[in-house]
């Protein structure tokens, strides 16, 4: 694969690099902070706050006596802690002998704090990343709102050559036929959408101003772009949010289920698409990828995909989400997120999915990008999705990682005392090495995949 050809199309390799540092520096920024603020309410003093690693740009110590400094390479950061000999809280062995003398000086220390200290100031990192996601779904639910029920048509949608009579503030009792459920009974959703006839036009009862009436409108589900998925077939071709595919291979069509059907039958055959934008009719080739998909169950199911959500022929008009509404939305996306990465990871670690699932430095790189590109909204949630993969990864009990260190206090905790600093030295260098591997591993799919 060409390199040139990772670069989104949003913009030049700059404006990627400053949507991929800002993202990772704000992730880095609160997982650190998660770091410091424990460990100094803890009791151990923090020495050095870096954002980014190599030659400083800036620093300044504080009152405390904590160094807060930016640093050239902005890959990362750390928090050193006093006692600490390097950032992966390697035990200096000059001022460790030091505060052995001092059992005030000795408290202080990362090594010489109680284990209940070092334990929560580890743990803090990836809980704080986990805490932004959830803090940053909320917020989004809460600004979004939620669909009211009963189902309200809000903005309409330019749909060519479709009928429309529906109107803004139309309560929507039925269509075709068939009674409208509530949005929180999902399988009385699904069940309703399957029984909606595939029609280019249908009959909605509808309550306008509290007077009912049928008016005919869209079928509910057309051919209309809502998201453009990153790294898909649809972003490399420039498909656009609120296109609308009117043809494919010359053949019309109008629901985003007929177009579902020809892109999952294609066998990753070419496609011609002809799209309506802003009044225009222009021409797309494509060929949808096979892709891996997450299922309820825990599940993968592999299709061809080109990378387009859909949606209904109007937005839902909302209400606001009530703050334990948003909460236990966004604590429900996090774990979302948590439970199909883990999910992913253990398919590809058995063979049931591809391991091109896994995305290296330069394929995280253009999908922040590619998302930046979608607007403000997208890259703050894609910052939260993020979040949650960063605190999820440190968690993994590698050495060198904070799951390492907790592993290493667990096992304090049941003998009584630490693994001996030989024992220590070995399994940071097998874990360093591990990462190395991984990284390695994750730069190639982005290069060959």
């Amino acid at each position: 694969m060409d390199i040139v050809s990772l670069i989104p199309q949003f913009g030049n390799v700059i404006q990627t690099l400053i949507a991929f540092v800002v993202a990772l520096s704000v992730i880095v920024a609160v997982h650190e902070y998660g770091h410091y603020i424990v460990g100094r309410w803890s009791g151990i003093h923090p020495e050095v706050f870096s954002l980014g690693f190599g030659p400083v740009l800036y620093s300044r110590i504080d009152k405390r006596g904590t160094r807060w400094q930016v640093a050239l390479l902005p890959f990362g950061g750390y928090v050193k802690f006093l006692g600490d000999a390097n950032a992966a809280s390697g035990k200096d062995e000059d001022t460790m002998a030091e505060a052995s003398q001092d059992p005030a000086f000795l408290r202080k220390t990362m090594h010489g704090a109680p284990l209940w200290a070092r334990t929560a100031t580890v743990a803090a990192g990836p809980v704080f990343n986990f805490a932004l996601s959830i803090a940053v779904f909320a917020v989004i639910f809460m600004l979004r709102g939620v669909a009211s029920d009963p189902l309200t048509v809000g903005e309409l949608k330019p749909l060519p050559g479709s009928v429309q009579e529906l109107r803004e503030g139309d309560e929507i009792v039925a269509i075709a036929g068939t009674a409208t459920p509530k949005f929180d009974d999902a399988d009385a959703w699904s069940a309703f959408a399957a029984a909606i006839p595939q029609q280019a036009t249908l009959d909605y009862d509808v309550l306008r101003q509290g007077q009912a009436m049928t008016v005919r409108g869209p079928y509910l589900f057309p051919a209309h772009i809502t998201l453009v998925a990153p790294r898909s077939a649809a972003m490399d071709i420039e498909l656009q949010a609120g296109d609308v595919i009117t043809a494919v291979d010359g053949n019309p069509i109008f629901a985003f289920d007929q177009l579902k059907e020809i892109v999952e039958g294609s066998d990753g055959r070419a496609l011609l698409l002809d799209v309506w934008r802003n009044g225009q009719t222009l021409e797309f080739a494509l060929a949808p990828r096979r892709t891996d998909e997450p299922q309820p169950d825990g599940g993968f199911v592999t299709h061809w995909r080109i990378g387009i959500v859909g949606g209904m022929a109007f937005d839902p008009a909302t209400e606001t989400a009530g703050p334990w509404q948003a909460l236990t939305g966004g604590v429900s996306q996090t774990f979302a997120i948590v439970q199909g990465s883990l999910s992913g990871l253990w398919h590809m670690v058995t063979g049931a999915i591809s391991t091109c699932n896994m995305s290296g430095p330069l394929g995280i790189a253009q999908t922040s990008g590619e998302v930046a590109s979608q607007g403000t909204q997208s890259f703050i949630w894609f910052i939260a999705v993020l979040s949650t993969a960063v605190g999820l990864l440190n968690l993994f009990p590698i050495p060198a990682l904070d799951g390492g260190h907790l592993v290493f206090y667990a096992y304090e905790a049941v003998t009584g005392k630490p693994p001996s600093d030989a024992a220590l030295r070995v399994l940071m260098t097998i874990g360093f090495g591990l990462i190395l591997s991984l990284m390695v591993f994750a730069l190639s799919n982005d290069l060959f995949c």
